[in-house]
């Protein structure tokens, strides 16, 4: 699950009244464009090779557009429609958002809280980080963590919720507090369980169901991988190369275990329902869910992506010459989404595809609100496609073999069992001219094969319940594992590095 900002510029004030005016041009304006609008959605699917497409356009309390392009799988065909369900990833993180502004309603949590008063056991590394960090923090992208931090101990290695949070109190801070953007998604889980706990629920699931999906109508709408196999109208999901899309099974391990982080399956009818409750400042059909005042708490600037760009809780502010727009991004091993709305013209989108986030669905999401707010016409589809080939490559070159590899080490003095203090054990076997890596929490196995002297690769064994999460991850490496000499010369120590550059250090038990 990751983020993408894109687009820029200065904000314009509005006028009592203008709102409803604006409303009504949005509408108008959505119509005008709709032949432009699927023209430039059936060419960015074929740039990008994507199987199906789901687009809802709201403006006030109305569905103006809803359409689904391609087909569920290309496998076993299905045309999508506004009920096919996909996963929707980070735009979950705006339904934990508006479970915590309930909680705030209630007076069950209120903004400001400790987390430590919350919840005891929770630890940063740095203490007075730990003491400092309230319940807007949770969500605002501004830890002092690196990006994506331990994400990796939940896929591909399956460390449950409990131990991911535990995990953070190990983590190195790469930046002052609430000082920098960096991208996490281990605080939402924890989020999640404050909410839980403040509704004397079973977990956020059951406060999700309770609080939004039943009250809002999303009857369909699901939160584990089960749910969305069983489901007759759901979309298959594909993992994006540059050579084309390939289908891939579902695995709870992620999104699902990753709870209000991102784990909602659902569809553009019943994500138009949630684009409602927020254009209409936490009403729905005459019923209030959320205050306003803390529902728009939630869309509160907390830290800078870019000059023009803030991180909020859940959301995305955008200035852009013409307007304000809130939006957020999903992306899953095999799903994209993006939502996003413009408040002063009532007018929102929700895209949803069946193909790995690697830029289409939130090129195409800021290309439309630019073009109902009239922004100069920009061709972000073209810029995310480059930008996803070089990335693509990039990313493989990293495990290119040297050409002149460094001597290995022998394997038989490697074998042995090793300790991580945010991981647990690792237990390593050899097999063959490689060495198996068994993680004791989770249970996956990485084999490791001889890269460059005392430096192995380190691939996901596609074995029991990590079988569905290695099709999704893709035929690749996870990363790097190095072995390294300690003070009494001895290979005693190894260090385990992600794709995203994080790093484990391990000692011989």
């Amino acid at each position: 699950m990751f983020v993408i900002a894109t687009a820029l510029c200065a904000t314009t004030s509005l006028r009592a009244g203008e709102p409803a005016r604006l409303a009504i041009d949005a509408a108008a304006r959505v119509q005008e464009l709709i032949p432009e609008i699927e023209t430039y959605i059936e060419s960015g699917m074929k740039a990008f090779d994507s199987p199906a497409l789901a687009l809802g356009v709201v403006v006030d309390d109305k569905v103006v557009y809803a359409r689904g392009f391609g087909v569920r799988s290309r496998a076993s065909g299905g045309a999508v429609n506004s009920r096919t369900l996909f996963q929707i990833g980070s735009t979950t993180k705006g339904f934990l958002a508006t479970t915590l502004a309930i909680m705030v309603d209630r007076g069950k949590l209120r903004w400001d809280d400790r987390i430590v008063d919350l919840d005891p056991a929770f630890q940063l590394k740095d203490p007075w980080v730990t003491r400092e960090f309230r319940v807007f923090d949770l969500l605002a992208q501004r830890s002092s963590l690196p990006a994506y931090a331990n994400d990796s101990l939940g896929v591909p290695l399956g460390i449950d919720e409990t131990a991911l949070i535990h995990s953070l109190r190990h983590v190195e801070p790469v930046s002052s507090f609430r000082s920098a953007f960096a991208y996490t998604n281990i605080t939402h889980m924890l989020a999640g369980r404050i909410v839980a706990k403040a509704a004397g629920a079973a977990d956020w699931n059951a406060v999700l169901r309770a609080e939004l999906l039943d009250p809002l109508g999303m009857k369909e709408s699901s939160v584990t991988a089960q749910a969305m196999e069983q489901a007759p109208n759901h979309a298959s999901g594909y993992r994006w190369t540059p050579q084309g899309v390939v289908e891939v099974p579902f695995t709870q391990i992620f999104p699902y275990d990753f709870m209000g982080a991102g784990d909602i399956n659902s569809n553009i009818e019943e994500m138009s329902r949630w684009l409602q409750l927020q254009l209409g400042d936490g009403v729905l059909e005459g019923q209030r869910l959320v205050s306003a005042e803390n529902l728009a708490f939630t869309r509160r600037p907390e830290v800078a992506i870019t000059e023009k760009a803030f991180y909020a809780m859940g959301w995305i502010r955008l200035e852009t010459p013409n307007g304000v727009a809130i939006w957020h991004n999903g992306g899953t091993s095999s799903f994209g989404a993006f939502v996003g709305f413009i408040p002063d013209r009532k007018a929102g989108i929700v895209l949803l595809t069946n193909e790995a986030n690697v830029g289409f669905p939130d090129a195409l999401g800021i290309w439309l609100l630019d073009r109902i707010l009239g922004n100069e016409k920009v061709d972000y589809v073209a810029k995310k496609l480059n930008e996803a080939t070089a990335a693509f490559a990039k990313d493989a070159a990293r495990f290119d073999k040297p050409a002149n590899p460094r001597p290995f080490p022998a394997l038989a003095p490697l074998v042995g069992a090793y300790v991580n203090p945010a991981i647990g054990k690792a237990v390593l076997k050899r097999e063959g001219e490689a060495l198996v890596m068994e993680i004791a929490t989770g249970g996956a196995k990485l084999r490791l094969d001889p890269w460059d002297g005392d430096v192995f690769t380190a691939t996901l064994a596609p074995e029991g319940r990590f079988a569905a999460v290695a099709a999704n991850e893709g035929p690749g490496p996870a990363g790097f594992v190095q072995f390294q000499i300690d003070n009494d010369g001895k290979r005693n120590r190894l260090r385990m590095t992600d794709t995203n550059g994080q790093q484990f250090e391990f000692l011989r038990e």
